[in-house]
């Protein structure tokens, strides 16, 4: 009996399912969680550094606050202070770079150093001070640009402003890190450019009219231990923020190792000297002996940037004042971007780790962190929305409290870091001493005195009453225990 005839060759079969499997595959390559490697280079990465600082933001916002509450005149010499202590906290930060190939920076280097369960914890300390800040830096972009609306007769609140801010945001964090880079390199460079512009402008004049050039009066010891050091010291520290995003971009960077030792060094350098510089040309133009009554002059009449702005007019003309507060909205919109995209890595770190839900590690058609993009998001609605529910002021409320619980939160992880370092150098038997063990054990010490005085200072960093100040610095243990204990079941983390 002839066997029956097959309609459809072996070789056809072959075909079939091969363009079946590849059918069932096709979902699978939308889950990718790869990061588009070699995007960013040390200037890309320096832009996010900066953008994170919001220079303008730093000087407009934090200044003020620093002369009149902090140290007077020498609030110039906390800066540089701060500067030295984390080029110190760099030398090991930036060898434990080059020797952990893995992302997530803080939670990476202190999982190498003290377990998988303390740097778990430290990696929810991280998310804990971006967020906040993040949050914080909200507040202050929903009451200027509800402040410009406001100005030309509309009203608009707040909270609606943030709303579409976080809309905009959320698109840009889900296209590519290039576009990101750009978007921030070119704000971040008007508002430096006006900085200088002022700060040069202040020198050439010798000062301001009510001053002159005293560099005793801003850098000399007793100038920086003056009045409140502490409370300068932890502006100063605030004025720091976000330069260890040199190692959370290493996953998209050219070079990794060399591209974030440069960018670390590079952003601490130019930080430190830019925010000394410009500070001291402020102090300069109104004189050592009258900058902290006109910075509480300012604070006081409820607009402390005006401390800034009408400096700036007064060296670069009347329209320097107008220009500075528009770009005063971009200076926190460059650094609300920043913070989201470091975000987003963070959460895609831990998701590939399996020390949060996989989802999160995946990635766009421009492999970006989109699924952590949007968790980004909704937390950061999930923070502000209890202020604008409530009514809060966004500025005293929101700003103050979240600035404050983000800098207590960062030099803990700083501490922790220093100290993974040790560790991790002394078990791993490395030679070079001064990286792994002098610069880190300095460091610690140091930190750890900066993290007493937030501590003891905190009330009035955050200007509100004590209970509150109790309240928010408990979060900061709180949230490195809630990722300690996660990190025990971290196959259930998965399934969800």
């Amino acid at each position: 009996m002839t066997p029956p005839i097959d309609p459809i060759p072996e070789r056809s079969r072959t075909i079939m399912t091969t363009e079946e499997a590849t059918k069932r595959s096709a979902p699978a390559a939308e889950h990718s969680t790869a990061l588009r490697q070699g995007a960013i280079g040390v200037l890309g990465i320096l832009f996010f550094v900066l953008s994170a600082q919001a220079p303008l933001t730093g000087i407009a916002g934090a200044l003020p606050l620093t002369v009149f509450l902090g140290n007077g005149a020498g609030a110039p010499g906390a800066y540089l202070a701060i500067g030295v202590i984390i080029v110190l906290f760099a030398v090991g930060f930036i060898a434990m770079s080059r020797r952990v190939e893995a992302k997530g920076a803080f939670y990476a280097y202190i999982t190498a150093g003290l377990g998988r369960r303390v740097g778990t914890g430290s990696a929810w300390l991280a998310l804990l001070s971006y967020a906040t800040v993040q949050a914080a830096m909200y507040g202050l972009y929903g009451a200027i640009v509800a402040g410009l609306f406001a100005s030309v007769g509309i009203t608009v609140p707040w909270w609606l402003a943030v709303l579409v801010t976080i809309a905009i945001v959320q698109l840009l964090g889900s296209l590519n890190i290039e576009l990101g880079a750009k978007v921030l390199a070119v704000l971040v460079g008007c508002e430096v450019a006006i900085l200088l512009g002022f700060a040069i402008g202040t020198l050439i004049h010798g000062g301001g009219p009510q001053g002159g050039i005293n560099l005793a009066a801003s850098f000399s010891p007793s100038a920086v231990l003056a009045g409140a050091p502490g409370v300068a010291l932890m502006f100063a520290v605030a004025s720091m923020f976000g330069f260890e995003s040199t190692a959370i971009y290493s996953g998209e960077a050219k070079d990794p190792k060399r591209t974030v030792a440069r960018a670390t060094y590079l952003s601490v350098a130019v930080i430190a000297l830019f925010f000394s510089f410009v500070s001291w040309m402020f102090v300069s133009y109104y004189g050592a002996g009258n900058v902290a009554a006109a910075a509480k002059k300012a604070v006081e009449s409820g607009d402390s940037t005006s401390f800034v702005f009408q400096a700036m007019s007064g060296i670069l003309g009347p329209w320097a004042g107008t220009v500075g507060n528009l770009l005063l909205v971009t200076s926190l919109f460059a650094g609300i971007l920043a913070f989201h995209n470091g975000i987003n890595r963070y959460l895609h770190a831990l998701a590939s780790q399996r020390s949060l839900p996989a989802k999160l590690a995946r990635t766009n058609q421009h492999q970006a962190p989109h699924i952590a993009a949007w968790a980004q998001s909704i937390l950061s609605i999930i923070l502000i929305a209890p202020f604008a529910i409530l009514s809060l002021d966004p500025v005293l409320t929101l700003f103050s409290w979240f600035s404050g619980l983000s800098v207590a939160a960062l030099v803990a992880l700083y501490v922790l870091c220093s100290v993974a370092v040790i560790v991790y150098g002394i078990r791993n038997r490395l030679e070079d001493r001064w990286q792994t063990r002098v610069a880190p054990a300095l460091a610690a010490v140091l930190l750890l005195g900066v993290l007493v005085l937030i501590v003891v200072n905190f009330t009035a960093l955050i200007g509100g009453e004590l209970v509150t100040a109790v309240i928010l610095l408990a979060v900061v243990p709180a949230a490195f225990i809630v990722g300690a204990v996660t990190e025990r079941h971290p196959r259930q983390l998965l399934t969800a």
